[in-house]
């Protein structure tokens, strides 16, 4: 497994992916960067150095060096980026066991580099995983903007899928846009992202803990996540404004991190939100706990092309958290929802679509918002779980070793 985001850093296709694949008889080995995302700091207990192995619950992890950051600064991103690349094809390719098949998380881009390193040093296949559509993403979140750079992009991303295995794509548009980029249909994947469904348990509500977190006798909007630019949440700021006065029992609680929190802390400030709440990013083993707490749980993208064939990933954390979801994206993720009869979508960046949406939810019986989480409860388990995610990617794993 080759990837810069592993455990302990937030990632759902780290340590719980691993396990599960040696639980199923493969023999796993991950190499990966020093944790630093997403606060761009090393973790307490790390520091970087030339490699450091460790064993993380049986699985043995190799740690290369990179530069930690995780800001608006697309100098540091880009040497963050690159630093990994390098010494992951540098030291790290020399480190690790010859693998039969070598599994590449995408993004950043540069992970194809070490992925290429490793698939010609080894003479083993592998397969691409593409999170995010690079240079798409990087221009839609305004990393990047210089046409020529994001053109070397594309045509660096070109190469690396023409050289993989197996491209795995999280979405039927992600499929799609790259077969009208030039990839062979045969050779793409739609394999649904899961969460880490083992630490999201419907156990119920705690009052205890809402009284602690202001959550009690409230009707709680929860956005759950990174906050950035491409999370466009200004808009839901201003939705909170519209209900604020005639419905004041609803609240909006947003729980993470990311770039953006301060400058949405001040806003809410200085608009007197006093129906917005902010709490900070929650450990993995709790944040069930407060999903539990919603009575709706918002997804919410800016209004980007590239979005409509996007799937983010909190929307398979909330269907498995069994809470209604508004999904404020358009395309394939809206089309889930819709879909699993698990909740409602508005127009993202419509600040009055998103507060009808929420008043419609605010109006319903409880056994109408319990039924929505059912529902997507049941979605979860039946097409995104781990389990079924696993076994579609051992199945594609195994076709491409006989075949290589």
């Amino acid at each position: 497994m080759l990837t810069q985001w592993f455990d302990p850093e937030p990632t759902f296709k780290g340590l719980l992916f691993a396990k599960e694949l040696a639980k199923r008889g493969h023999e796993v080995e991950v190499l990966t960067g020093f944790p630093n995302y997403p606060g761009g700091k090393i973790y307490d207990g790390y520091s970087v150095k030339l490699f450091q192995r460790e064993v993380m619950d049986g699985i043995p992890v190799l740690r290369v060096p990179l530069y930690p950051s995780h800001d608006n600064n697309a100098i540091k991103r880009i040497l963050n980026y690159t630093s990994f690349a390098l010494s992951a094809s540098l030291i790290g390719c020399f480190l690790v066991k010859r693998p039969d098949v070598i599994y590449v998380y995408h993004p950043p881009a540069t992970i194809g580099l070490p992925g290429l390193f490793l698939h010609l040093l080894h003479r083993a296949p592998f397969v691409y995983d593409i999170q995010d559509l690079w240079p798409d993403t990087l221009k839609a979140s305004g990393m990047l903007g210089n046409s020529v750079a994001l053109w070397m992009v594309e045509k660096w991303c070109r190469f690396v899928y023409s050289q993989a295995a197996k491209i795995v794509v999280l979405s039927p548009g992600f499929r799609e846009m790259l077969i009208r980029r030039g990839v062979p249909e045969h050779k793409i994947e739609v394999i649904y992202n899961w969460c880490e469904d083992n630490k999201i348990q419907t156990t119920g509500r705690s009052e205890t803990l809402a009284r602690d977190l202001g959550m009690a006798g409230r009707f709680n909007v929860v956005f759950a996540g990174t906050m950035g630019k491409t999370q466009a949440l200004d808009a839901v700021l201003e939705a909170a404004r519209l209900l604020r006065d005639n419905l004041p029992k609803i609240q909006f609680v947003f729980v993470g991190g990311g770039v953006d929190v301060d400058r949405l802390k001040e806003k809410t400030i200085e608009q007197g939100l006093i129906n917005v709440r902010f709490l900070p990013r929650q450990p993995p083993s709790e944040i069930g706990d407060i999903l539990n707490l919603g009575d709706v749980l918002l997804v919410h993208l800016g209004g980007d092309p590239l979005f409509r064939i996007t799937i983010p990933s909190k929307t398979q954390a909330y269907m498995a958290a069994g809470r209604p979801i508004l999904m404020g994206v358009k395309g394939n993720a809206a089309g889930l929802v819709v879909k699993a009869k698990s909740g409602l979508t508005c127009t993202p960046e419509d600040p009055q679509n998103i507060a009808d949406a929420v008043k419609k939810f605010y109006n319903m019986s409880r056994e109408e918002l319990d039924l929505m989480g059912h529902n997507g409860k049941m979605f979860y388990e039946q097409e995104f779980s781990l389990r079924i995610g696993a076994r579609r990617f051992e199945e594609t794993f195994q076709s491409v070793s006989v075949s290589y």
